[in-house]
């Protein structure tokens, strides 16, 4: 485990050298979901503080077993209005909001624990019909939308981008998700803050953050394959 990391963050800091940035502005999210808190731990124990999972029940039972360690919680998942209420509980950052009736419950259920949650706008860049995300032309609306709950702050922008084995096939999608981030910072609104692309994976994070990603969501190469799947 401790091995595999160093490998990672080693990859992380040559790629960011590389492309002229500086390692400190890029967070390593380990990603895991369907690993349970036995396997999590070392992780952690290893330097490990930023955890990335998909679903709600799963992640309440691991963050309960792991609540003695200063970690931050991100959800990465699907998120259904009706889980809003465990999430703003949960999680530090909400990386998938792709709706207003999602924005507004989470920003109701923030408020009811005087919470101010952070949160990233998902964008289907593919315009996949098997992800969620708003479509690139819709985004700057939604984000304009969303700049009115007052218990919710948007920090950036995520993607999954279409699959590829080939990371450069990748590139043009990570290049258009920094060239909206730009895009909707430039229009100023008022409680949306364009700081954060969530981006990039076990294949492809190299790529990702020479495109800009500050978050790279690494999990394979870090836990090897799924413990368990759902």
């Amino acid at each position: 485990m401790k091995n595999r990391l160093e490998n990672i963050r080693n990859a992380i800091r040559e790629a960011a050298i590389s492309c002229g940035r500086n390692p400190a502005d890029i967070r390593l999210a380990a990603v895991s979901k369907n690993f349970p808190a036995d396997a999590v731990r070392p992780a952690i124990e290893s330097g490990v503080d930023i955890l990335g999972e998909s679903y709600i029940q799963e992640a309440r039972e691991k963050i309960a077993l792991l609540s003695s360690y200063p970690v931050s919680w991100h959800f990465i998942g699907h998120l259904q209005s009706n889980k809003a209420k465990y999430a703003v509980k949960l999680f530090d950052l909400i990386h998938t909001v792709d709706s207003v009736r999602l924005a507004e419950e989470l920003s109701r259920q923030a408020a009811r624990i005087s919470k101010i949650q952070r949160i990233l706008i998902q964008i289907n860049l593919g315009n996949e019909d098997s992800k969620s995300g708003i479509s690139v032309d819709n985004a700057e609306k939604l984000a304009r939308e969303i700049s009115r709950f007052e218990h919710l702050s948007v920090r950036g922008l995520m993607s999954i981008p279409p699959f590829s084995d080939e990371p450069e096939q990748i590139r043009p999608h990570f290049k258009l998700l920094g060239e909206l981030r730009d895009k909707i910072k430039a229009c100023a609104i008022p409680n949306i803050f364009m700081d954060e692309l969530s981006m990039g994976m076990s294949g492809d994070f190299r790529v990702a953050i020479e495109e800009g990603a500050t978050l790279v969501r690494i999990g394979t190469a870090i836990f090897g394959e799924r413990a368990y799947k759902t």
